[in-house]
Formats: C-alpha cells, structure tokens, sequence
C-alpha cells in the first residue's frame, strides 16, 4: 500500500489519527445503541428469550463471513474511500434490527448489521496501524478505548431514550443520521492509502494465515473473559454473593469503565514495556483478580476481582489486531483472520458460561475464565512484533519533523 501524498509531515499524521480515533468512536456509539434497544426489539417482534438468542448470533456470522471481503474492497478503492462507504453502510444499518416485525427478517437484518460492522471494523483497524506504524508509537489501545467510550455514549443516550418511551425506530433513525454525518467528516482525515498499480488484488475469500490463528487465539482468551465478565457479573455478585440489585449492577458499569480508562491509558505501558511484556503482566493481573472472585466470597473482593480483570485484558485485543497486521504481507486479511476468532469468542463465552454454570456452579464457570486469563501470560510471546532484521516495530522516531510514508 501507498500514499497519494509523497512526504507527511507530524501534524498530518496527528490528525490522521485523531481522525481515525472518531471513528472507532461512532462505530462503538452503534454498538451501544443498538444493545440498550434490544428489549424493545424483543416485544416489536414478539420472540421468546430462545428466538431472541438465535436471532442474536446472525451479527457474528455476517461478520465472520463478511470481513474478510475488506481486504478486497480496500484494494479497490483505496483505504479511506472503503472506510467511507463501510462506515456509513454500518451506521445506517442500525435502522435495520427495529423494523423486523419477525424473527426472519430480523436475523436478516441483524446478518447486514454484522456484516457491515465486521467490514468496516477490519478496514479502521488497518487504518489504525498504519497510522500507529508512521507514527512509530503504540496508538491501538487508546483508539479501541475510543471504541468503549463510543460504546458507552451511544448506550447511554439509548437508555435516555428508552426511559422517555421514545420508539426505537425512531431513536435508531435519529442515531444513524447523527452517527452517519460524524462518521463521513471523521472519516476525511484519515490517511489515503492505496494499493501499488502492481499489486495483487487479495482473494475474495482466503483463510487466515497460521501466524494470525495463533495471534487470534490470545485475543479469544481476552475476548471470553471480557464477554463472561460483561455478562455474568452482575449475577455473581446476586446469585453467588446475594447482593441487591443496584450493587450488582454497579459492577458490570465498573468494569466496562475500567476497560475504557485501561485502553485510553494503555499506550503508554505498550511503549515504555512493550506488547508481550504487557500482555504477560496483564494475565497475570487478570489471574489474580479471577482467584479473587473465585476463592474470596465477599462482594467488595469480587468487584476488585472483575476490576483487576478488567484491567488486565483491557489491551490484549488492540495488540492483537497490531500484531496480525504485522505478520505478514497481507495486513487486512491477517486483520480479518483475528477479527473472526475473537467475533466467535465474544459470541460463545455468554452462553458457555452458562452451559458450565448449569453443569456445575458459577465458581467453576469462573475458574475457567481464570484459566484463559493465565492463558494469556503463557502465550503472550506471539505478539512479539519484529521485523526481518529482529527488532522491534514499535520505535521512537529519530526525526519528529518529518516522517516519511
């Protein structure tokens, strides 16, 4: 890939990735939009709690079949135009889910609603590290820390709205203009690159290379502890600790929050220890906080516990998708390739906490969490980050002023 532009100067590339930190940002504002609406949706299209799960799953499997076209589209078209015409079919696909009046027709349209949001999650990631690469400085955990608090907004503007009984047709219809507008003036900073009037267009379909399996592979751990932890507990803390409600809940918005400041703060610890330096402490401060949940029965030490995992996997998936496309010669498939594991994890630890817990008991269920989190420390050593010389990518620019493509 390369640049229209033959030199860029530091305050290109700031605004560059200013620009491309706005739209994790309205891309995560879907995201929580569309999560505080979904009780609605439930009674609009009158589905049982099993019909409302199936229809659910249809956004991983858009995604996982959907992503790995963006490396094609991205060939096309050029990253920042991809980006453009990814990012708003995402945002306007939020009108989609509110409008079935069926389970059909709503997995169809939950199907586009993934598939956009897979496509266009592939594409700003690319565009995040080769942001970060030109920068030569860690940028990926503060830009899905973006994504949190997109996420987080867009949830909290969507609880305004369910409160004051506005119809989720008419919230998501507002929603995706606003975040479509944002999106399209976000998007016009970002670097424009291009493919090599030479280059090979990637295949419409391709596995992902072993290299991203493996990097995918940390990025499940992370992604089912951070899934099981958003999930379940709320219903630790009541069906195990027996707390009241309001307690419970404060700690699923604890760690969500924790999460958010963890990735915006992240930067800094990935560049002054490095990736898989920061991953390895960060599973074992994942570990520690699972034992405590499991073996300290009192609510203060489980919130601490789900805090401190928080913390712990806040920047393993960021690392992740930096680390993929970094592995071989074709970052947006590489980019792809982890995408879709970590989609399926965060798709499967709900339900798999639960299966567990039905088995056996919530402690165990989170025992296994625990053990995904020690993952983490041991295979933290595939996200070293070298090129063919054996250095490390990340490295501090020798000349701040000028930065060459």
């Amino acid at each position: 890939m390369s640049l229209g532009e033959p030199d860029l100067s530091l305050r290109r590339l700031r605004r560059a990735r200013t620009s491309v930190a706005s739209v994790f940002l309205v891309h995560g504002a879907v995201t929580g939009s569309f999560a505080t609406r979904i009780p609605w949706i439930q009674d609009h299209a009158s589905l049982s709690a099993g019909a409302l799960g199936l229809a659910l799953a249809f956004p991983a499997v858009g995604a996982a079949l959907a992503m790995p076209l963006a490396g094609r589209i991205n060939h096309r078209f050029g990253a920042r135009a991809a980006l453009r015409g990814l990012l708003a079919m995402w945002t306007l696909s939020l009108i989609l889910p509110s409008l079935a009046p069926n389970l059909p027709v709503l997995c169809l349209a939950l199907f586009v609603y993934g598939a956009s949001a897979g496509m266009s999650d592939v594409a700003m990631n690319a565009l995040g590290v080769e942001t970060e690469n030109r920068l030569g400085r860690s940028i990926m955990s503060s830009l899905h820390g973006m994504w949190s608090v997109g996420a987080l907004l867009g949830s909290a503007a969507g609880t305004v709205a369910a409160h004051s009984g506005t119809d989720a047709r008419t919230h998501h219809l507002v929603a995706a203009l606003a975040l479509t507008a944002l999106g399209l003036v976000a998007v016009r900073g970002v670097l424009d690159l291009r493919s090599e009037a030479d280059e090979e267009p990637p295949p419409h379909f391709a596995l992902p290379p072993r290299s991203a399996v493996l990097i995918g592979a940390i990025g499940f751990c992370a992604v089912f502890a951070e899934g099981a932890s958003l999930d379940w507990s709320a219903v630790y803390l009541g069906d195990v600790l027996h707390t009241d409600a309001g307690l419970a809940a404060a700690s699923t918005t604890a760690f969500a929050l924790t999460m958010a400041v963890a990735r915006l703060a992240g930067d800094r610890v990935v560049d002054r220890f490095g990736p898989v330096r920061t991953v390895r402490a960060g599973g074992l401060l994942a570990t520690a906080g699972g034992l405590l949940v499991v073996l300290v029965r009192e609510p203060a030490a489980a919130m601490a516990g789900f805090a401190m995992t928080g913390l712990g996997i806040a920047v393993v998936v960021p690392l992740a998708f930096a680390a993929a496309a970094r592995s071989g010669p074709a970052p947006a498939q590489a980019i792809a390739g982890v995408a879709t594991v970590t989609y399926t994890s965060g798709l499967i630890a709900p339900s798999a906490i639960g299966a567990v817990a039905d088995a056996t008991s919530l402690v165990v269920s989170f025992a296994l969490v625990t053990a995904l989190a020690c993952a983490l420390t041991l295979g933290a050593g595939v996200l070293r980050q070298r090129t063919n010389g054996g250095t490390e990518v990340l490295v501090k620019q020798d000349e701040p002023e000028r930065i060459r493509p």
